[in-house]
């Protein structure tokens, strides 16, 4: 994956990286069960070249549910993979699945 994608460790990691950023954010989030351990790795590559492509105009947040718990639940997170768009901290669009590069453009796009 990709430098350019952060991995907040814990909830007050996931706020302070929200916080700092001045661009949206794309939060997308993973688990580590049986069932979303493929897909999630799958989004970990897209969301990397995603964070590539779009440096200095989309930060990019890997969170694992079950370390940051409250940004989980704040965003309505149910299932992983999801993402969330979010401008000046607020949610724009909210995406569940897995997508693939082209869908995750396309998500953006109609909401940047």
């Amino acid at each position: 994956m990709a430098q350019l994608v952060h991995r907040p460790r814990e909830d007050a990691e996931f706020d302070f990286i929200l916080g700092k950023s001045r661009i949206p954010v794309l939060a997308y989030f993973t688990g580590a069960w049986p069932k979303a351990i493929e897909p999630c790795r799958v989004m970990d590559l897209i969301m990397g070249d995603i964070a590539e492509d779009r440096v200095g105009r989309l930060t990019v947040v890997r969170t694992d549910i079950t370390r940051c718990p409250a940004a989980t639940e704040r965003y309505g997170i149910t299932g992983a993979p999801s993402c969330v768009l979010l401008k000046e901290g607020e949610a724009v669009a909210h995406g569940t699945g897995p997508m693939t590069i082209d869908e995750v453009r396309e998500f953006l796009d109609g909401h940047l």
